[in-house]
C-alpha cells in the first residue's frame, strides 16, 4: 500500500505517523504543510522497523507519532528511541473522527501524524529497555498469580458449602490455610460417587492453590531487590512498600522525567481534582481517569498514613471540622502524597 502526492525533499522536517498491529504497522508521513507523502505498511518484525525507519528518513527529518507505544507499537518506538528519533505517543482517533472519515489503517495512521503535526499529542512514551521494565514482566506475573490463587480459594470454599454431609461437616470450620494443607494431603480415590469425586476435586484445587503461592513467593523474591535497587528515595516515603513502590515505579517508567510536572504526574494517576464549575457554581469532581494500578497504590498509602502518621491523623481532624466526608478528605491526601512521590521518582532517576 503505497501512495504519493508530492516529490520529498531531504532536508525538510517530516511528521510519521504510525497505526500499529500484531502483524503490521502502517505508516503515514506527512511535510511540514500537512500535505501527505506517502502512505505504506510494514511487518512487525526487527528488520521491518529498520526498514521503516530508512523509508521515512528518505523523505526528510522524522518526527515519530506512534499508536500503541505499551502494546503493538513497544517494539518499533523502542527501536526509534535507540536511534535518536524523537517519538510521541498518540491517542486512537477520537470516535467523532471516525464517524467523520470512516475507519482504516491509513486513515489512522495519517490521523496519528496530524495529531502530532498539530500538537494536540505531546505524550513521551515509556522507555522499556531498563530495570522498571524487568518490574513490570514481573508484576504481571505476580498480578495474574494472586488473582488466580484468590479464585482456587473462592472454589475450595465453595466446593465445601456443596460437598456432602460427611466432608462439609468436617471441614467447613477450618481456616484457609487449614483448609488447603488438609485437603492437598488426602487421598482420595477413583471418582466414582460423588463424595469420592468431592474429595478428589478438592485435593487438585487445593494444590493448584498451593503451586500459586510459591509462585507468588518466588515472584516477590525476585521483585524486592529490583525494586529497592532503582526505587530507595521512593521507599522512604512514609507509608510505601516494595509492593507501592513497584507499581508506581512502573506508572513513571524508566524515563520519569517525561513527567514534566507534579501535576502532570497527579494527573496520570487520576488523582488530580477536574473543574466542574458552571455559573455561580464554583467546584471540582473527581478525576476517574488515570492509572487506576496507579490511583491505588496512593490509596493504600493514605490508609497506611491515616493509621499511623499523626500529622495525617491532625489533617483529618481539621478537616472534617471543616464539613468535608472522609471521601473528599481521602481524595485531597491522595493528591498530597503523589506530589511527595513525584519528587521521590525524580531522585530516584538522578
Amino acid at each position: 500500500m503505497v501512495t504519493a502526492t508530492t516529490m520529498p525533499y531531504p532536508d525538510q522536517r517530516v511528521t510519521v505517523g504510525v497505526d500499529t498491529h500484531g502483524d503490521i504497522h502502517v505508516a503515514a508521513v506527512l511535510d511540514e504543510r500537512g500535505r501527505l507523502l506517502s502512505t505504506t505498511s510494514f511487518p512487525t518484525t526487527a528488520a521491518a522497523h529498520r526498514r521503516l525507519e530508512r523509508w521515512a528518513m528518505a523523505f526528510g527529518r522524522p518526527v515519530f507519532g506512534v499508536e500503541g507505544t505499551g502494546a503493538y507499537g513497544a517494539g518499533l518506538a523502542r527501536h526509534l528511541l535507540a536511534q535518536g528519533h524523537s517519538v510521541v505517543e498518540v491517542d486512537r482517533p477520537h470516535r467523532r473522527t471516525r464517524r467523520r472519515r470512516g475507519k482504516s489503517d491509513a486513515i489512522d495512521a495519517e490521523a496519528a501524524a496530524r495529531a502530532v503535526l498539530a500538537g494536540t499529542a505531546t505524550g513521551t512514551p515509556k522507555q522499556r529497555s531498563g530495570p522498571v521494565e524487568a518490574i513490570r514482566a514481573l508484576r504481571v506475573a505476580r498480578r495474574s498469580a494472586i488473582k488466580a490463587r484468590s479464585q482456587a480459594a473462592h472454589q475450595l470454599h465453595c466446593l465445601v458449602t456443596t460437598a456432602p454431609d460427611e466432608i462439609r461437616d468436617r471441614l467447613r470450620q477450618l481456616s484457609l490455610p487449614a483448609l488447603v494443607e488438609t485437603c492437598a494431603r488426602s487421598r482420595p480415590g477413583a471418582a466414582r460417587t460423588a463424595a469420592d469425586a468431592t474429595r478428589f476435586a478438592l485435593r487438585m484445587v487445593a494444590r493448584r492453590y498451593q503451586a500459586l503461592r510459591a509462585e507468588v513467593e518466588q515472584l516477590d523474591a525476585e521483585l524486592e531487590p529490583l525494586v529497592r535497587s532503582c526505587g530507595a528515595p521512593l521507599l522512604a516515603v512514609h507509608g510505601v512498600g516494595v509492593e507501592v513502590a513497584g507499581q508506581l515505579l512502573v506508572t513513571a517508567g524508566d524515563n520519569p522525567e517525561r513527567l514534566r510536572s507534579e501535576s502532570s504526574f497527579a494527573h496520570l494517576c487520576g488523582v488530580a481534582p477536574l473543574p466542574a464549575s458552571s455559573g455561580k457554581t464554583q467546584r471540582h469532581r473527581l478525576n476517574r481517569g488515570g492509572d487506576r494500578q496507579a490511583n491505588a497504590a496512593l490509596y493504600h498509602v493514605v490508609l497506611t498514613r491515616l493509621r499511623w502518621n499523626s500529622r495525617t491523623i491532625a489533617y483529618v481532624d481539621r478537616r472534617t471540622q471543616e464539613g468535608r466526608n472522609k471521601p473528599e478528605i481521602i481524595r485531597c491526601l491522595k493528591r498530597y502524597v503523589a506530589r511527595e512521590v513525584f519528587v521521590a521518582l525524580q531522585k530516584c532517576r538522578a
